[in-house]
């Protein structure tokens, strides 16, 4: 059991963390939300009853869409853009067509593999599918919280709209409003700020023991992690 902890610590940590933070957001969440219906006259919600409410989907989906579009964008410009002296990035000089990565190495090679993920063992459309999968699961994660931000933000949207005597609107109409796009656009930049400053600071700041930082004694030109 030790020994599976420490070979799943990182994700167990991780995930902990998570759990935290979310169960801190759902009861801050609800907190605010309750006095917001207090205020305006209305009934407060249970714990169980907040998670229908739109407030608590939009709090949740519009960061998780910025996250997901946050490391799908940054793994596939990595594949073709460079900084360099950056342990973020591929050496400059590099040819991807080369294959003298291991990163760029033709799967192809490996089909007979045992070991090797069955997409590389069946090639053809799977192995096509495959070879660009972690960008298109990433975007894909994206595109499905960007549509639950849609709906959850139209319905939190309408009941402010409604306590205003003014009219609700549906998911497609709420995509076009100015509000929606703010609460984009403001959790996007923070993502892509958070990407050029770990760009831009592995070059000359290190971390000793992480994968993600050049080794301590790097020099600054160094790009990559070795």
């Amino acid at each position: 059991m030790r020994h599976w902890l420490k070979g799943h610590s990182l994700t167990l940590v991780a995930i902990l963390l998570f759990l935290f933070s979310y169960a801190g957001q759902v009861l801050t969440g609800r907190a605010d939300y309750n006095a917001d219906q207090v205020a305006h006259g209305e009934q407060p919600v249970s714990l169980t009853g907040y998670f229908g409410t739109g407030h608590f989907g939009e709090a949740t989906f519009e960061n998780w869409e910025s996250e997901f579009l946050q490391m799908a964008v940054f793994i596939f410009l990595t594949a073709f853009l460079v900084q360099r002296g950056s342990a973020e990035s591929r050496k400059p000089d590099d040819d991807p067509k080369a294959g003298t990565e291991p990163m760029d190495e033709d799967p192809r090679k490996h089909i007979g593999d045992p070991k090797a993920p069955w997409p590389v063992r069946r090639g053809g459309v799977a192995l096509a599918i495959y070879r660009n999968s972690l960008s298109l699961g990433l975007f894909l994660l994206f595109l499905v919280c960007f549509a639950l931000h849609a709906v959850t933000g139209a319905a939190a949207f309408s009941e402010e709209q409604l306590a205003h005597g003014q009219h609700a609107m549906g998911a497609l109409a709420y995509v076009a409003t100015a509000h929606f796009w703010f609460e984009s656009f403001q959790n996007w930049q923070s993502e892509f700020l958070s990407v050029f400053a770990l760009t831009l600071l592995s070059i000359w700041l290190r971390q000793q023991h992480s994968p993600e930082s050049k080794p301590v004694h790097a020099p600054y030109e160094q790009t990559g992690e070795d």
